[in-house]
């Protein structure tokens, strides 16, 4: 998204005209709906200034732009190399407090720039300018400072505003960044504030007026949705006043031995699949990450803790509707819905995984009756007629700086003489890739993966051959660590191979 000239704009009084116009001067992919009080607003703003600042006209401003994935919208802003100028335009009818709370909050979401703000409100009704202060207070200020400031900004950026709007920038993870994640270096979604909002709401009147059951929570979403943040963050938030526990159901991560070392308030449990839940101390509340991984008996023995503590319980796990019934029969989803009681949440929004990576990896899941993208460019497909040939793909990738993630039930091809003591360390484990993130990931399908007749992806297993973890479902979480590409090798399974091949170039199945 480009600056616009919004002396120009506001020159055009026909709507739909001013739309387009907008479009074309911003380079948006879309029209932006414009109401018809903030053009005035916008108008009145551009006739002000041109009282006081003959360069007015000149003048161009980011408009409208919203923060990708957070959906924080702000009105105007000019960005130099030193500098940001935002202005918010009111109509009428807002208090002092608003206006505070509205520009307090854009200072901390423009922070991530690492430049001096400059934070404006404009209310066209009473045509009345006000700043703030350094020290977080409104000010009354004139026209004639504020042409000042803009004066002294000089040679301002003017290309794609999302360039320096950077995802990775705010939106973090606390097990692949916890230095960042314990400074508080990060933002939630309206989506996530709001669900943190009500749980914390719902533990606080349980506090007040006790109802003589224990109160179970949670929220679930797709990979990439941004749970294990809030989880986190509700951790924190909860342990400012009270001792909380975390039980872990992914991979014992360094990072988690981290934030279990720095958090002082909050003690976490790594919990294998076999292992009877038990704690030494008492907790305020009890959080529990990756619950799609838990069994009956540990969830039976976390409720009996919560219960003897008078504890909430918040639980965090992935949606799995994606994967085919029968390979993910052993799903701790289930579990969870189904206790009595249970309030659940649920995030939808994408932050780590691209709507690019998202739809490929529901199209791998299910490849019928699923809509699929015109294109995939994030997305490479091999295939692979034998171990050395398979070998050589998967380096392929890794020297390009993906990370195979590998699935230890797979047959993994044989390191060859000439490539001895010169592999790659980026591999991981499928089962060590749990709550990580990665830029780029590359899998191995075999052949026993195939598509059944209602189009869902399944694996062959013996008559005998018993697992609580399907290679389907280590498939989808593993795919789901990518934040920008991933790489599919095919090793001696066509069928497959010309299905994701269809999938890429978009052919319907027939």
């Amino acid at each position: 998204m480009k600056p616009v000239n919004i002396y120009a704009l506001t020159r055009i009084c026909d709507p739909l005209k001013l739309e387009r116009l907008e479009r074309q001067m911003s380079k948006r992919n879309r029209y932006l709906k414009i109401k018809e009080w903030e053009i005035e607003g916008l108008r009145a703003f551009c006739d002000q200034l041109n009282q006081v600042m003959e360069t007015a006209p000149e003048l161009d401003f980011y408009y409208s732009f919203v923060m990708p994935k957070l959906g924080k919208e702000f009105d105007l802003l000019r960005i130099n190399d030193d500098q940001v100028i935002n202005i918010e335009l009111k109509s009428g009818n807002v208090t002092d407090d608003a206006i505070l709370k509205q520009l307090l909050q854009n200072r901390y979401y423009l922070a991530t720039l690492g430049k001096n703000m400059y934070s404006y409100t404009y209310v066209s009704e009473n045509d009345r300018l006000v700043r703030l202060s350094n020290g977080g207070r409104l000010i009354e200020t004139s026209w004639e400072d504020f042409s000042k400031i803009l004066s002294r900004q000089t040679d301002c950026y003017d290309g794609n505003i999302e360039e320096l709007f950077k995802e990775d920038k705010y939106l973090i993870s606390p097990l692949t960044d916890p230095g960042r994640f314990l400074r508080q270096e990060y933002f939630l979604t309206s989506q996530q504030k709001d669900i943190r909002r009500q749980i914390l709401k719902n533990i606080r009147q349980e506090q007040e007026k006790p109802s003589g059951h224990v109160l179970v929570q949670g929220f679930t979403g797709l990979p990439g949705t941004g749970k294990t943040i809030l989880l986190y963050d509700i951790a924190m938030q909860l342990s400012i006043s009270e001792r909380i526990c975390v039980f872990h159901f992914g991979s014992h991560a360094k990072e988690l031995e981290q934030l279990d070392e720095r958090l002082k308030r909050v003690d976490f449990y790594y919990c294998e699949k076999t292992q009877k839940i038990e704690t030494s101390k008492q907790y305020a509340a009890i959080l529990v990450d990756e619950g799609h991984r838990i069994t009956q008996t540990a969830l039976t023995d976390i409720l009996a803790l919560a219960a003897e503590w008078k504890a909430p319980v918040i639980f965090s796990y992935d949606k799995e509707d994606a994967i085919a019934k029968e390979e993910r029969e052993h799903t701790g989803a289930d579990l969870i819905e189904g206790l009595s009681g249970y309030q659940k949440y649920k995030l939808t929004n994408r932050i780590r995984l691209n709507s690019e990576l998202s739809s490929f990896i529901g199209c791998v899941m299910g490849a019928r009756d699923r809509g699929h993208r015109k294109e995939y460019p994030s997305v490479s497909l091999v295939y692979a007629s034998n171990d050395e040939e398979t070998w050589k793909l998967l380096q392929k990738f890794r020297k390009e700086e993906y990370i195979y993630i590998w699935d230890n039930t797979i047959r993994q091809p044989a390191e060859t003489t000439e490539t001895a003591g010169r592999e790659p360390q980026n591999r991981i484990e499928t089962a060590e890739a749990t709550c990580r993130e990665f830029e780029k990931v590359v899998m191995l399908l075999d052949d026993t993966f195939y598509y059944d007749g209602n189009g869902n992806l399944r694996t062959k297993t013996g008559e005998n051959e018993k697992t609580e973890e399907y290679k389907v479902r280590r498939l989808f979480h593993g795919l789901s660590r990518a934040k920008k590409n991933i790489a599919l090798v095919i090793r001696e399974n066509e069928p497959v191979f010309d299905m994701l091949l269809s999938i890429l170039q978009h052919e319907k199945e027939k």
